[in-house]
């Protein structure tokens, strides 16, 4: 076993003696527990999630499946960059949601705006699908689509090469396509990226980075 337990543990005692555990010699990656709690993954704000330390390869099509759930107007929810101008790039500025994509010749943006500032940060679940069919990039949010044009149709292919950060990035890591460095407070679930016929969902407790993070529940009430 190679990761801790995602569950709560209270009133544990050793040898009849109950453990303190409101004042530890150590703590690391522990949370509160929750009176009731949603499948999901929690983002405290402070951090990020790592996946495909590898890199993943964007290039000339994905599409992206999320659903988030936040308060908070601000927020980073996804990006992939590279290290020259290639990139993809998902966030929540002022309220509304932003697709950035560079094939190298320039950055697009997909712009979905709510009709109300607060509509999408109401604490409540949406759904969000990003999808690039090479020069193409359209954004779809609980089933509305935006789309853009691309004046840069020669460019096909986002040449990625670094992991993918989720929720937020390293301060020493570049991502050119965000314009966010906030990093998301909330939760989110069913995290796919799709190439052709090949669908790849995301578990969190897998990502070789994670701060601030905590994979397995969502909290609804604190206890």
């Amino acid at each position: 076993v190679t990761h801790s337990i995602p569950a709560c543990i209270g009133s544990m005692t050793i040898n009849s003696k109950q453990l303190d555990n409101e004042s530890p010699v150590s703590i690391f990656a522990v949370n509160k527990c929750y009176v009731t709690v949603q499948d999901g993954t929690f983002f405290d704000g402070s951090g990020f999630a790592a996946l495909v330390r590898e890199g993943y390869k964007v290039r000339s099509d994905v599409n992206i499946t999320l659903e988030f759930r936040t308060t908070a107007v601000h927020g980073v929810l996804l990006g992939v960059s590279s290290a020259k101008v290639d990139a993809i790039g998902l966030e929540i500025v002022n309220g509304k949601v932003l697709f950035h994509v560079n094939n190298g010749a320039g950055r697009i943006t997909a712009t979905y705006e709510p009709r109300g500032t607060n509509s999408l940060c109401d604490g409540k679940w949406h759904k969000l699908q990003a999808n690039k069919s090479k020069h193409r990039i359209s954004l779809i949010i609980d089933g509305n689509l935006v789309q853009t044009d691309n004046p840069y149709i020669q460019s096909t292919s986002a040449d990625t090469n670094n992991p993918i950060y989720v929720g937020g990035y390293p301060a020493d890591v570049k991502q050119n396509c965000l314009t966010s460095k906030s990093s998301f407070h909330g939760c989110l679930r069913n995290l796919v990226l799709t190439k052709g016929q090949q669908a790849e969902l995301f578990d969190f407790s897998r990502a070789f980075d994670l701060r601030g993070v905590f994979p397995h529940s969502c909290p609804g009430a604190e206890r």
